[in-house]
């Protein structure tokens, strides 16, 4: 067996309504009964909705100073995280709280670890670049997608409007907080596009080629994709049911357990320029060139898709070879795109032939994650990608 590295979220609390309880919680935290502020890190959509009251409530009921910094957009450019770093400082915080989706929980986990070192931002970005120690950080997901609540990941969009990764097991959470109640409110379009994103990193985890693929990484893969397949449809067709979300909420941690420890691959990297270029939501740009990597993908890992089919769709035939069950699994991924209401094609989302060249150099761009892929793809490969998924 090769050597591996497996590394996630120290404590995972999960439990219906338990962000209401999210002060009690952070009591188990090394934080100076002194020094008790703690930075609340959010976007204006949570605040509008009243999805973090209780859980700011709480955490003042428990003697804790809230500073708020609601202030989070999707895509985060580094330049909002070093305005937020500077809220920190300004006011002495001990601890910071991540409530949201990926965006959110990406900016709490840069400010928990900026606000706490001298290293600069620009020398963080890469694979095990970031030095120093953070802040306790707690993170609380409100979509189930991301993953990042146990990701050592952070993606932030730089200046040049280009995504890059900050990628340290020092941002790993102390505490992931799980509660699928903060999720009953998600519109079907969103719940589809969070779910695809989270599918997406049980995939691409279980086809991962990186150095350290582990065999922990393709379990959890394969019981996320397990729960995520047959959780989404009734999640996105009937918002309510408490047993379809709390499904996908745990499918979504654990396929970001899968995924922080066997990177994701072309998918994302290809993703990535969509969503940076055009700011469609990151889940959707998965969504949109998932069918055309995974067709170029399939000479190389056809049977590898072949034993993720029926987790998906259990009715599926596996009794034939493995490259026709990879094809008809791959044809009716896109197919669930169009039954969860999901933009089909890239021109949907006002993506042009004229724009290929530019995603295409962009997506090169991208070697973090390309190195992963199970295929070797090349530009020209990326362009013709694309091409396919206008």
């Amino acid at each position: 067996m090769d050597d591996f590295t497996f590394n996630t979220t120290a404590s995972i609390r999960q439990g219906w309504g338990t962000a209401a309880k999210l002060g009690d919680i952070l009591g188990s935290l090394p934080i100076p009964n002194d020094q008790a502020k703690v930075l609340f890190v959010t976007d204006p959509g949570i605040m509008k909705l009243g999805l973090a009251a209780d859980a700011i409530e709480n955490l003042r009921a428990c003697g804790l100073d809230v500073v708020i910094y609601d202030q989070v957009q999707a895509d985060p450019k580094a330049a909002s995280v070093l305005e937020a770093v500077a809220l920190a400082k300004q006011h002495v915080v001990s601890c910071v709280v991540g409530f949201g989706g990926g965006s959110s929980m990406d900016v709490a986990k840069m400010i928990a670890l900026l606000a706490n070192t001298d290293q600069p931002l620009d020398d963080m970005y890469g694979v095990n670049q970031a030095r120093g120690t953070r802040l306790p950080l707690v993170l609380v997901p409100t979509t189930a997608g991301t993953g990042s609540e146990v990701t050592a990941v952070s993606i932030l969009t730089t200046g040049t409007d280009e995504k890059k990764g900050v990628v340290s097991p020092i941002l790993l959470p102390d505490i992931a907080v799980l509660d699928a109640k903060l999720t009953l409110g998600l519109p079907p379009h969103i719940t589809a596009a969070t779910g695809v994103d989270a599918m997406v990193h049980a995939i691409e985890a279980y086809t991962s080629r990186s150095p350290n693929s582990n065999p922990i990484s393709r379990v959890l893969a394969k019981q996320a994709l397990a729960m995520l397949g047959s959780g989404i449809r009734q999640a996105v067709m009937n918002g309510s049911d408490r047993q379809a979300r709390e499904q996908m909420l745990l499918g979504s941690m654990l396929a970001g357990q899968a995924f922080a420890n066997a990177p994701v691959a072309a998918v994302h990297a290809l993703a990535y320029p969509v969503g940076s270029l055009f700011h469609v939501p990151h889940g959707l740009s998965n969504a949109l060139v998932l069918e055309a990597v995974m067709r170029f993908n399939a000479p190389d890992c056809g049977a590898e898709y072949a034993e993720l089919a029926p987790l998906v769709f259990p009715d599926i035939d596996i009794t034939r070879d493995a490259q026709t069950i990879s094809a008809e699994f791959i044809e009716r991924l896109g197919q669930l795109n169009v039954e969860l209401g999901l933009a089909r094609g890239l021109q949907q989302v006002g993506i042009t032939a004229s724009d290929i060249p530019r995603l295409a150099t962009d997506a090169m761009n991208q070697t973090r994650l390309l190195v992963n892929n199970p295929r070797t793809l090349k530009q020209e490969d990326a362009a013709r990608i694309y091409e396919a998924s206008l």
